[in-house]
Formats: C-alpha cells, structure tokens, sequence
C-alpha cells in the first residue's frame, strides 16, 4: 500500500435511521473515543468490564452465548479502582490487572457459588511505563499487555505462560493500539512512534517477536491499523495522507492502494469522531462484501454507523438503550450483536441487520496472502 486514494463523493440516498441531531453550537473538537468499557473474546462467547452498584467497583463477567445472556458479578474481598482492567478469557474466568504498590498484579477470577475465585498470576515492575492489557487474542488461551517507556514498548505475556508473566519483547518506540491480524493470534499489529511518525507494524509472535513494516501510506503521513478480518483479509486504518486524519480501508495481501470513503467523511470533523469496532466474518475472498460497524460519538451521543465497501455509503441508526458503547461482534450471517445494560435489563444483547448489500458482491481477484508474502510494504525486519 503506497499511495492513499480517494473514493468519489457517494450517492446521498437518504440513511435509514436519521443520527441524533447536530448541537446548535458544536465543540471545537471530540477526541477519538476511548477503548470500548466492556472487552469481548474473539468468538464473541464472554465479555467481561468493570461496573459498580453505585459506590463499590467489580469486574462482571458476561456469557453471550447462551440463549439467555446473563452475567456474573466477580467481586473481591476489597473494592477494586475505577482503572482496574479486566480481561474475558476462552474458559469463562476474566483476567483482572491491578496496581499495587507500584506494580502490576495480575489474576484469574472465577465464581465460586457466592463467593469469587481468584488465581494470581505474578506481577510486573516496569517502572514508569504505562501497562494495558491487548485487545483478546483469537483462542482466548492467553493474554498480553505492552508497557510503553520513554523510548521502547515492552511485549509481556501476562496469562496462560508457563511460570507467570513472560517478558516478550523490547520493541524500540512508542507502541499502541494492538490488532490480531491472523486467526491463531499469532501476528499483531501495533501502531508505533518512532522518530516523530506513527506507522503501523506487525509482530511475529512464533518468530522470536520479529517486527516488520506493515503500513506505509506516505513517507511523511502517520499510519494506524484499527481493525482486521483474517477471513477476508481488509483492514480498517487511520491516516492523515490525504492531508488530514481519514478513515481508509485496503487488503493483506492486495495489490491496490489504501482507499479513504468520501462517505466515512463527517460533514464537521471538529464535532464527531467516528471508530470501527467490528469486522464481519466468514466473507473469504470478499472484503468489498464485509459488514462493518462504526461508532460515531457528538455532543448528543453516541449512536451506530454501519458501512460495506462495495457500498460507498454510510448507514447510520441510533444505538439501543443502554449500549455499552463501542463493543459488539457480527455474525457469520451478517446480524450485529450489541451488548447493553438498563435498569430493567442488566444484561441484554440487541441484535441488528444491516440494509441490504445494494449489489452482488465482487471477489478479489487474489486470495488473501499470510503477512510475510503480503505486499503493503516490504518484509525485512526493522528492529
């Protein structure tokens, strides 16, 4: 991918469900939301997120699979801080990472009847680096976390290892971000800093953590991948190399260039932010065919975006009571499940269909490659 390309205006059909309106004087600008509050594992079997009862925090962990969705409260002996970060793992326990005295503790909870179990795990001492948890790897075995320094980001596997935390990797730069680009969680993507520029680059887990380009639109543009299919192949990113910060999508192992929607274009960039946060799946051969669900966040909140790119159109509809913003998961069938919370249903997932594709879907011409014959960029490895 070496050149950014810029759709042409779509046809501007009215959407289906109107957005929320626009404030009378909107804000100057709305950061990119944060990581969605609830995480959920790569099959979409368990969620877990931190929640409280009004005074005192708890992890919560979420069954999604089941015909009813229902969830189980995971509290300690103590009330844990608002930071704490909690993690859904394959086996139905949540890894939960805590800060003690200055260093990183890390556990399993499981309910035990009225009580919850705990497992430690280790801790880790990285000093002054900033340590978060990575999104859940496909299988949803294990768990890694990065601790981002001064000058270099430290690849830790905090669960399912041997004899506690492992320490990786020391990758020079700046890291953030965290996408799985295979379906055995073997390749990740991180968004690195270094030398004053952001460009996306993949790690090799079973390759000594090698770390080789991944995403370089323009030499001077900072480059970020957002979401990836393993099925299809298209990746979701994030570039200003068409002059400002767009939303542009493209194919692992693809020949074309990085193409950026005019319809994922917001008529006012300083009043809305607008994040993928699911890919849908099963669509091998097709990444022009995937489903693909945005939330777009104003001052009247947040609400749903829905958008194939075969399509060039944006569908926006409001969100369901209670949507835990920015979490949910397609099905292979192409309906979009959405966890939520109210008063009177404290756990509930909305299911929503997309429109209608407009059109027959066009394969690839190429099946999608593994990453190191992908051509996005070159292979050898940079430190």
């Amino acid at each position: 991918m070496t050149a950014p390309t810029i759709e042409p205006q779509p046809m501007t059909a009215p959407t289906s469900v109107p957005p929320p309106p626009a404030p009378a004087s909107p804000p100057k600008s709305v950061p990119v939301p944060p990581p969605a509050p609830v995480m959920i594992t790569a099959d979409g079997a368990y969620a877990a997120r931190l929640t409280h009862d009004g005074g005192s925090w708890f992890p919560e962990r979420w069954t999604l699979d089941s015909p009813e969705p229902y969830a189980v409260s995971l509290p300690g002996s103590q009330p844990e801080e608002p930071g704490t970060e909690v993690l859904p793992m394959a086996d139905g326990r949540v890894l939960i990472h805590r800060v003690v005295d200055g260093r990183h503790a890390f556990a399993l909870l499981y309910p035990t009847g009225p009580a919850t179990g705990e497992v430690p795990l280790g801790a880790v001492d990285c000093g002054k680096s900033r340590l978060s948890l990575l999104p859940p790897p496909p299988g949803g075995r294990c768990a890694y976390a990065v601790a981002v320094g001064e000058s270099s980001t430290a690849l830790w596997l905090v669960a399912g290892g041997a004899f506690g935390p492992e320490h990786l990797a020391e990758i020079p730069g700046r890291c953030s971000g965290g996408v799985w680009l295979d379906a055995e969680g073997r390749i990740l993507a991180l968004d690195r800093e270094l030398d004053g520029r952001i460009k996306a680059v993949a790690v090799d887990l079973e390759r000594s953590c090698e770390v080789s380009p991944l995403l370089q639109i323009a030499e001077e543009s900072d480059d970020r991948v957002l979401l990836a299919d393993a099925d299809s192949g298209l990746l979701l990113v994030r570039s200003d190399a068409p002059g400002h910060d767009r939303l542009g999508w493209g194919v692992l192992g693809g020949t074309r260039p990085v193409r950026f929607p005019e319809c994922l274009r917001l008529p006012d960039r300083a009043a809305y932010a607008m994040t993928p946060f699911a890919i849908q799946p099963g669509q091998t051969l097709m990444p022009e065919s995937c489903a693909v669900a945005l939330r777009i966040d104003g001052a009247a909140g947040s609400w749903l975006g829905m958008w194939r790119p075969a399509e060039r159109r944006l569908h926006q509809l409001a969100a369901p009571d209670g949507w835990l913003a920015g979490a949910g998961r397609w099905t292979r069938d192409g309906v979009l499940r959405l966890p939520y919370a109210t008063g009177a249903v404290p756990c509930g997932v909305a299911e929503v269909e997309p429109p209608a594709p407009e059109g027959p879907p066009v394969p690839v011409t190429t099946r999608p490659v593994p990453l190191q014959q992908a051509p996005l960029t070159g292979r050898a490895g940079v430190g």
